[in-house]
C-alpha cells in the first residue's frame, strides 16, 4: 500500500489523466481542492482516509463558502472530492465512499450568507439619534426583520393591525398572499414601540395604516428597506454584503443553532417545501453531534 499523504490524490489524478483526458486546468483545480480538504481533515496517511465521516465533507464545503470560495467553486470542490472517494473505494484505497449520501452540488450554489450574532448586535445598535433622521423606524425595521424573518416586502407590508404587540406576535403575508402568524420577541416589540411611541406619529402625515412610513408619510417600499440594511451594515462595520435576506438566513440559522425544530423554521419562513428550509440545515452539524452522541444507545 501506498504511504505518503498525497499518493491516492496523485493516483486518482492519474486516473483523471490517462482515463478522463481532463483538461490541465481542471486537474490542476481538483488537485488543489483535495489537498486543502486532505488538510482541512488532517490526512496524514492512507488509513486515514478511512476515518473521514461526511459531516467533514460538509463541514469542509461550509468553510470554503465562508471564506469567500464563489458558489461554482464550492460545486466543483464537492464534484472532486466526490469523484475521488469513488476512485478511491473501487480501488480498495478506502472501504467506503462517505460522499454517497451528500446532496448534489446544486445545494452549494445557494448557500446563504449569515451574520454571526455579535455582527447582528452591531447591525441593530448601529441607527443613532446623533446621526439619522429616524433612528427608531430603522432600528425597529431592523429589529423585525432579524426577530421574525419576514422577506423585505413582507415588512414592508406590515400594518398597524397586522402586529400584535400585547400578545408578540406578527401576521406576514408571503408569496401568494399566503397568510401565517410568526412570533415577535421582546426587544423587537421594545423597539417597535419606542418607533410607535415617538416617531411614527411625526411621519403619518396621511394617514396611511402601514407601519412603516417615509418621511412623506407613505408606505416604505422594499427597495428603501434594502438600502437602510445596507446603510448600517457599512456603519457597523460588516465588510461583506448585507441585505434583508441576509437578515431572513440569519434568523433561520440562529433559531435553529438554538434547539427550533426545522418543521417549526420551515412554518416561520413560509416555505411551501421543507427541501427550501433543509439549506440551513448545514450550519448546525455541532448541534446534530451532540444530540446524536445524547440520544444514540451506540453513540
Amino acid at each position: 500500500m501506498l504511504t505518503t499523504v498525497n499518493s491516492p490524490i496523485d493516483a486518482f489524478l492519474d486516473y483523471l489523466t490517462v482515463e478522463c483526458g481532463l483538461s490541465v486546468n481542471t486537474l490542476q483545480a481538483y488537485q488543489r481542492d483535495l489537498e486543502r480538504f486532505a488538510a482541512f481533515a488532517a490526512v496524514g496517511s492512507d488509513a486515514e482516509w478511512n476515518r473521514v465521516q461526511s459531516d467533514q465533507v460538509i463541514d469542509f464545503l461550509v468553510a470554503e463558502k465562508q471564506r469567500g470560495l464563489a458558489p461554482p467553486s464550492v460545486s466543483r470542490a464537492l464534484v472532486a472530492i466526490r469523484m475521488f472517494f469513488r476512485f478511491a473505494s473501487s480501488e480498495g484505497v478506502i472501504d467506503r465512499d462517505v460522499t454517497e449520501h451528500i446532496a448534489s452540488p446544486r445545494l452549494w450554489q445557494n448557500l446563504p450568507e449569515v451574520l454571526d450574532p455579535r455582527a447582528v448586535d452591531r447591525l441593530l445598535a448601529a441607527p443613532d439619534p446623533a446621526h439619522d433622521r429616524w433612528p427608531l423606524r430603522d432600528r425597529a425595521i431592523l429589529e423585525m426583520l432579524y426577530a421574525t424573518g419576514a422577506r423585505a416586502s413582507e415588512v414592508a407590508d406590515l400594518t398597524v393591525r397586522s402586529v400584535n404587540r400585547q400578545v408578540g406576535y406578527a401576521n406576514c403575508i408571503g408569496k401568494g398572499r399566503k397568510e401565517r402568524i410568526v412570533p415577535v420577541g421582546r426587544r423587537a416589540l421594545e423597539a417597535l414601540e419606542a418607533y410607535l411611541q415617538t416617531e411614527r406619529p411625526q411621519l403619518d402625515r396621511r394617514g396611511d395604516q402601514h407601519l412603516f412610513l417615509s418621511h412623506s408619510g407613505r408606505r416604505l417600499g422594499r427597495e428603501t428597506l434594502w438600502r437602510i440594511v445596507k446603510k448600517y451594515a457599512v456603519r457597523a462595520g460588516i465588510s461583506r454584503r448585507v441585505s434583508p435576506h441576509t437578515l431572513r438566513h440569519s434568523f433561520a440559522t440562529h433559531v435553529l443553532e438554538g434547539g427550533a425544530d426545522l418543521r417549526v423554521v420551515q412554518e416561520m419562513l413560509g416555505h411551501v417545501d421543507i427541501g427550501t428550509t433543509q439549506i440551513y440545515t448545514h450550519v448546525d452539524q455541532n448541534r446534530l453531534k451532540a444530540i446524536h452522541r445524547k440520544y444514540h444507545p451506540r453513540a
